[in-house]
Parts: structure tokens; sequence; C-alpha cells
């Protein structure tokens, strides 16, 4: 009580108001950071959760090369509207191989966190040719010449290697087979997509994204990251309270 009838000396004294509020500060980070340090891990592991396939990988670094996330969000926010219009809230664990995470900082076009399988591999491709075509009132601008670049994979089984350095936990034999397995997630009739499931889980789909089945274009790897984000969880089993080998 006595500090509510005194606070106008607080508010008159600047250098005094600047000590409360460092005080008050402190103890607020104390609280959020201290419980940190005993904490093994903050990302709780999810079933499902896997590292990017290499076309993927691919397509997450021409998603970030082209400054997509600078217009897209990919951070369900656990709050009504946002899981009504978007899904399921985003949770950590998936964006754990994310590196860097994709999370944006604004919306200029919708979220994509659950963008996976919303829409067809075409609509993607004439999304991204022309996005007034499918989207009439779109500020997107077009990405035409990703479907006429073909992919450059001299440097892909480094990039993969080089994950494993920030923690992304790729075996050896994906790490080998990197190529292998990247023709194979772009064929449809590839003998290699069985052990491409294999390394990487059942629902990683084969299939050619950009419509040209003679090429393996920029345009296929956007498309197989887009078609990815949001379908590694399967949301209609899953429980946050759950112990996680139940999950």
């Amino acid at each position: 009580m006595s500090l509510w009838k005194h606070h106008g000396n607080l508010e008159r004294h600047s250098l005094l108001l600047i000590i409360g509020i460092v005080v008050v500060v402190s103890i607020g980070g104390l609280v959020e950071i201290a419980p940190l340090f005993w904490i093994k891990n903050t990302i709780e592991k999810v079933e499902g959760v896997r590292p990017y396939t290499p076309l993927e990988l691919a397509g997450r670094d021409i998603y970030i090369r082209e400054g997509c996330y600078t217009c897209h969000s990919q951070m369900i926010r656990p709050l009504r509207d946002e899981v009504e219009r978007y899904g399921h809230y985003s949770l950590a664990a998936e964006s754990m191989y994310d590196h860097p995470f994709q999370w944006g900082s604004k919306r200029t076009g919708p979220d994509l966190a659950r963008v996976g399988g919303k829409y067809s591999d075409d609509w993607h491709r004439d999304h991204l040719v022309n996005p007034r075509s499918v989207v009439p009132e779109s500020l997107m601008p077009p990405y035409a010449f990703l479907a006429t670049k073909d992919l450059r994979t001299i440097d892909l089984q480094a990039k993969v290697k080089a994950m494993t350095a920030v923690g992304v936990p790729y075996t050896q034999e994906q790490i080998d087979q990197t190529l292998v397995d990247l023709q194979a997630q772009a064929d449809p009739f590839s003998s290699d997509a069985p052990a491409l499931r294999k390394r990487y889980g059942a629902k990683v789909v084969n299939r050619d994204f950009d419509g040209d089945p003679e090429r393996l274009t920029e345009m296929d790897a956007l498309i197989a990251y887009l078609q990815m984000l949001g379908t590694m969880v399967d949301f209609s089993t899953y429980q946050a309270d759950a112990p996680a080998n139940q999950r």
C-alpha cells in the first residue's frame, strides 16, 4: 500500500525508475531462463518428425534463396483464429531439423506450416508460374524460371553431410545414398523408392512434381518441400500430454 502511495516519487525520478525497471526485468528473466539450465532438452520428440529427404532439403534451400520466408510464416500460434484457419498449432519438434528455422516475421501471404497435401502439384506449379492464375488477389511475383532450371546436385551430398554438424541425425547410409534418393523421389516409377521410404519413412512420396518427367528441376524440389510441410505428424492421434512412446 505504501508503494502505491509513493509511486509518484518513482515516476518523477528517472534514475529510480530505470533501476526499478532493471530489477523487475531481471527477476522476470531469471524466472524464465534459470529453469532451462536444469532441462536437458527443451524440444519434445514427436513421432513422425524426420530429417528432410535430399529433394526436400534442396527445395528448402530454394525456398530460402528466393526469400519465401519474408512473406510466408511457418508457425501457427495456439490461438483460436490461427488454429481454425491454418490447422493444429505448430510444435517445436516440427522445426527441430530446420537450420535456420522458417518461422518467418510477417504474413503477406498465408502461413505455410500445414500447406502439404492441401493443394495438388499442378496447383503449386500454376501458382509458382503465375500466382494470379489461381489466386487473383495474390501479390506474389512469378517464379516460372524454376521450371526451366535444372536442379544443382553436385554439392547436395555435402549439404546433407553438413547438416549432421548442427545435429540433424542423418545416417552414413543416408549421406551415401543422397543422389540415389534424390532421383528416386522425383521418379514415380523408380525401383529405388522402397529403399527411400525405408530410410525416411513410409509417408515419403515419389512422383514427378513439376509435370516434366524428363528433367529434375528446381520446381520439382520446391514443390516436394511444400508438399511435405505439416504432413509428418499425425494430428488425428497426437496427444500433447501423452508419453512420447504412446504417440
